[in-house]
């Protein structure tokens, strides 16, 4: 393997150390050599990083890649971002038994399409190719492909289930003896491979999207505390991660859970981190919440090792008519939901139905008017569903009326009162809108009738985004580098056209930026040696003799960019649909992994895709002191 010396670069090493000036020598895939002024071959690559940053490559602690791996295993979108390493089989699902097809049954569509928005056109295309039946003939077949990035499996409890008790089983009785000692059998199985650990998922809007089933959630939601107690002393016993998500609206259920992590109640602690510390825009204590639990939780008292994920970005979305991340939190946005995304006439069929009109409005109105409990909740900001059920929070990208485009669909309704209240005098200046105007009943009432008719005339045709959590960058910041969370809640690879957080890394280093260098250290920390030592993987750290994987930003292109600016909706070709992404340019300069460089110049190495670079990383010791 040819060397690589980096020259002049302000090095970060991953430890949270202040940065220095130095070079860096990469040779046969390892840090050979650091300091000032190396001496070299030649033949060795010679990189001028002056001005620039080096650091460990990047972790991205939270993704569901598990599939994009199997149809682009370079990850080019990963790795152009300075990530290096993954780790899939979150929220309890993944391909880790293959596609556990029997009976009819397709777990993965059922599993992902609903839950993380992914066509079942491409879930189809890659259940057909999961050919594998166990754990362990998963990870040989994760090593055998071209691999642009680290991948790190966690072993998805969902997928536990359906293997040990089918999918009707999973999610219509509980385990009988022999099922359970099978699913012990496979999480003690797994755990002894390699698998940094189980991952669960509680979030009661998580449902699976083939019928007969379509009402019915995800496996791991049907399991009892006992099962899970049981299950997770495994993950104790080997000193692995428990990944989950909360039961949302159960506080009981959550902390009697997530005391799981308790040194005190179970003799060590459980390493557990968890969806996630946002601020969410309906509920202003919801983040506080998070983090007094995660206190009380690592407290002595509890002797936890409790972490909640951070997102490290505005939680934006885009959504398809109704067809959005969280829109199944509603009933009567999950009926909707339920059917095919091309099932236009079978939605139109449901919102013409006056008793759907009549539950959807009182849902929309509730506590917007009048004096009532609901109405001081929503006043305090203390409501209890995500979507802020207001059209100034919806801003419309694309839909039949151009001239809506970029406005936020309040100000189109307000014309049409106005139009309506004026018979059609004022209001509308545009032709267009006039005539769709006319479609409208007479008169609309309230915000709930007018969505209707929207979802009703255009459905799908009508694309608008929202923010629904970390609004204020001030909040935003003190959640994202408090100590008892995590950064790196991206979901990568999911809901493939209504988010884009491939970049979620690289706004944590912006905001550090605002702070100074030695907040950049910290940030670097937070996303490489930190997670890695929580994960027990060898990976995050820039010192002699380290894996190379590594990263080169340019802080000048970091300072200048502007995250909101830069999304945009690509038609991928690996995948087959379309893909929402955040490319800023120039910022990240270069990328090593293994010691081979896979993105330099604003461009991939030529075989990326084709020539293994990335690894699969097992659980084990790498060496960092585990200060979280």
């Amino acid at each position: 393997m040819s060397a690589t010396v980096y020259r002049n670069a302000l090095l970060f090493d991953g430890l949270g150390n202040a940065p220095i000036e130095t070079d860096l020598l990469v040779r046969d895939g390892i840090v050979a050599e650091m300091g000032t002024g190396l001496k070299v071959s030649d033949a060795t690559t010679e990189v001028e990083c002056r001005g620039l940053w080096l650091m460990p490559g990047l972790l991205d602690i939270h993704t569901h890649l598990d599939l994009e791996v199997e149809l682009s295993p370079g990850l080019p979108e990963v790795v152009r971002h300075g990530t290096t390493t993954v780790v899939i089989g979150n929220c309890s699902i993944g391909v880790t038994y293959g596609n556990q097809r029997s009976g009819g049954g397709d777990p993965i569509v059922d599993c992902f399409a609903r839950v993380e928005n992914i066509p079942k056109t491409v879930l189809e295309k890659i259940a057909g190719r999961c050919t594998w039946t166990s754990s362990r003939s998963y990870l040989d077949h994760l090593d055998a492909l071209p691999l642009g990035a680290n991948v790190v499996p966690l072993l998805p409890h969902s997928m536990v289930r359906i293997e040990a008790m089918g999918l009707d089983g999973s999610i219509s009785r509980k385990p009988d003896r022999a099922e359970m000692k099978h699913m012990v059998q496979l999480v003690e199985t797994a755990m002894g491979e390699g698998y940094v650990g189980l991952s669960t998922d509680a979030l009661p809007f998580h449902f699976l999207a083939n019928a007969p089933h379509k009402k019915n959630k995800i496996p791991t939601q049907y399991a009892g505390f006992s099962e899970l107690k049981r299950l997770l002393s495994i993950v104790r016993r080997h000193g692995r991660v428990w990944q989950a998500t909360p039961p949302k609206d159960d506080v009981v259920a959550a902390v009697r859970g997530f005391l799981l992590t308790s040194s005190r109640l179970y003799g060590r602690p459980l390493r557990t981190t968890v969806l996630a510390a946002l601020d969410l825009s309906t509920n202003r204590l919801a983040w506080h919440l998070c983090l007094l639990l995660s206190k009380i939780l690592n407290s002595r008292a509890v002797g936890g090792n409790f972490h909640f994920q951070a997102l490290s970005a505005p939680f934006r979305i885009w959504s398809d008519g109704a067809i959005n991340p969280v829109a199944d939190e509603v009933p009567e946005l999950r009926a909707l939901n339920e059917l095919e995304l091309d099932d236009r006439a079978g939605r139109l069929r449901i919102m013409s139905d006056p008793k759907w009109a009549s539950a959807f409005r009182r849902m929309w109105m509730r506590g917007k008017s009048g004096v009532s409990l609901a109405r001081l909740l929503r006043l305090l900001r203390l409501d209890h569903v995500v979507l802020t059920r207001s059209l100034s929070d919806m801003r419309v990208v694309n839909c039949p009326l151009p001239n809506w485009c970029g406005e936020t669909l309040a100000e189109p309704y307000h014309r049409l009162l106005r139009w309506q209240a004026s018979s059609g005098c004022i209001g509308s200046t545009d032709w267009e809108e006039e005539l769709f105007f006319r479609t409208f009943p007479d008169p609309v009432k309230d915000d709930a009738k007018f969505l209707i008719h929207l979802l009703r005339a255009w459905d799908t045709d009508l694309r608008w985004e929202t923010v629904f959590a970390n609004r204020n960058p001030a909040l935003l910041k003190k959640i994202l580098f408090h100590p008892l969370t995590l950064p790196g809640f991206n979901d990568s690879g999911a809901h493939l056209a209504n988010i884009a957080f491939y970049d979620g890394n690289l706004r944590t280093l912006k905001i550090a930026q605002e702070d100074g260098l030695q907040r950049v250290a910290q940030g670097v920390r937070r996303l490489t040696s930190q997670p890695a030592a929580f994960l027990d993987l060898d990976v995050g750290v820039l010192r002699v003799g380290a894996k190379a994987d590594l990263c080169v930003i340019d802080p000048v292109a970091l300072r200048k960019w502007k995250p909101e600016e830069t999304n945009k909706m690509l038609e991928s070709d690996d995948l087959g649909c379309r893909q929402m992404v955040n490319r800023p340019e120039g910022v990240v300069r270069e990328v090593m992994v293994s010691g081979a460089r896979v993105w330099s110049e604003g461009a991939h190495t030529k075989d990326l895709g084709a020539v293994a670079y990335g690894k699969v990383l097992r659980a084990g010791n790498n060496g960092v002191e585990k200060t979280i």
